[in-house]
């Protein structure tokens, strides 16, 4: 009797047990998935080693580009190709700002231009280390928000360059954190957005800015932002989503009131003088660039 009352009570235990594993929560099933996703795609070895050591020995270009020409424009691009087909990002950049350096005059090279940005963002959005960024390691009490106001970075781009699925993260998870100051120029005679991280410029984005040349020139911060904002109309409300919403799936908003960055519902817009004021993007650029401009960035408007 003794006995199949201490069998009883084991297979109890192992049942609980069993019953126990299998309500695991779903966000502890996430947060596993965020682990490992972060484990596999973070390098082993130190993101903040010096950049240079990442680059390849570019004496192939050179050679490729002693001479101007057509010849050296397809090879010297044909290069770069290769290296990012092989992934290796940091020298297809490279190779992209000596190409533009060396070939200048070339009719194709605004397109070159558009491959260095592309590439750019790549790398911003990966866990390459660069000359702007360092590596943060999770300690007790750190969030992704905090991590990011300490570094003065968005969540956004932690999780994008860092390859998250969601905000939970674990003590020991090493990241790659942006460093560097963020800051876009608006060119109103060209209605281009330049994005820069320091001195770098990383991408040229087309945009629209006030109709008759309204657009404030000056320089101003970002102090407020917004996923899928609703459109104060003078008197009615505009929810997020309509297509009479004119604000776009994103709003950053400047320190000065009723101005800012957004998105449109009308992108043939895009490229025009035809805004309230406010600088208008096409929604997937100003997704893109709200992960990467944090609160307190500056935005100079030239004209």
């Amino acid at each position: 009797m003794e006995r199949r009352v201490v069998i009883v009570a084991i297979l109890a235990v192992l049942g609980i047990g069993i019953l126990i594993w299998g309500v695991k929560s779903n966000s502890e099933k996430e947060l596993d998935l965020n682990v490992k996703q972060s484990s596999d795609i973070i390098p082993q070895e130190d993101l903040n080693a010096n950049i240079d050591s990442a680059v390849q020995d570019l004496s192939q270009l050179d050679v490729l580009i002693e001479s101007d020409g057509e010849d050296a424009f397809r090879s010297g691009v044909e290069f770069a190709q290769k290296l990012l087909d092989e992934n290796k990002l940091i020298e297809a950049k490279n190779v992209y700002k000596k190409l533009i350096q060396n070939l200048s005059m070339h009719p194709e090279i605004s397109d070159l231009e558009k491959k260095l940005w592309a590439t750019n963002i790549k790398i911003l959005f990966s866990p390459l280390g660069t000359d702007y960024s360092t590596i943060h390691e999770v300690k007790s009490g750190d969030t992704l928000v905090a991590i990011a106001k300490k570094y003065n970075t968005t969540v956004g781009l932690l999780k994008r360059s860092n390859g998250l699925i969601s905000d939970l993260i674990r003590i020991g998870q090493r990241f790659k954190v942006v460093t560097a100051e963020v800051s876009a120029i608006v060119d109103k005679s060209q209605n281009l957005l330049i994005l820069k991280i320091n001195d770098e410029v990383i991408k040229v984005y087309p945009c629209s800015t006030g109709e008759f040349n309204i657009t404030p020139l000056g320089k101003f911060r970002i102090v407020n932002k917004l996923i899928d904002p609703v459109w104060f109309k003078a008197g009615a409300i505009v929810p997020a989503g309509s297509p009479e919403n004119i604000l776009g799936t994103r709003w950053m908003g400047f320190d000065l009131e009723g101005y800012g960055i957004h998105g449109t519902t009308e992108s043939q817009s895009i490229g025009k003088q035809v805004t309230a004021g406010c600088i208008r993007m096409y929604n997937g650029d100003v997704q893109e660039l709200y992960d990467i401009m944090p609160v307190g960035a500056e935005v100079i408007i030239i004209d």
